[in-house]
């Protein structure tokens, strides 16, 4: 497989929303930032969604999933498309923080709640990566995973 063809699920979202303003990456907000408590609570949510997908609970990752992203893809084709561009990679060694960017306004995407976040990241089979997952505040108020990425660094 080559490494440019990496992509593990990616929606239109994640594909604007990787073009992160060089400025804003690894910065971090002040405590007084308004987005600094929506950046922790969609970290948490990305956390918990890349344990799923870690784990190869594809089915439990889309279930857990933003509404956007359920509504592009059903449960069966996210998990076989997940699972089929995962394998290859096989298992997680090391992931690390690099940036989290609160944002309301993506190209191609509605106005909303999202937070762009990149991970330097090791697998088995990939030494170098990174990883863009793009979690959204959900219409129950709720942080879900919107997009996924992977690409070799």
């Amino acid at each position: 497989m080559k490494k440019r063809n990496l992509i593990l699920y990616a929606l239109p979202l994640l594909l604007s929303s990787t073009m992160v303003r060089p400025g804003c990456a690894g910065q971090t907000p002040a405590k007084s930032d308004p987005s600094a408590q929506k950046q922790k609570a969609a970290q948490q949510a990305a956390v918990t969604w890349l344990a799923l997908v870690d784990s190869g609970k594809y089915d439990e990752s889309w279930e857990q999933a933003a509404q956007t992203l359920k509504d592009l893809v059903d449960k069966s084709q996210f998990a076989t498309s997940v699972e089929n561009a995962r394998l290859p990679l096989a298992k997680l060694v090391s992931r690390k923080l690099r940036s989290a960017t609160y944002t309301r306004t993506l190209p191609g995407v509605p106005e909303g709640d999202y937070v762009v976040i990149q991970y330097s990241s090791s697998f088995e089979n990939l030494t170098s990566a990174v990883e863009t997952v793009t979690p959204m505040l959900d219409k129950d108020g709720k942080w879900r995973v919107s997009g996924y990425y992977v690409r070799p660094q």
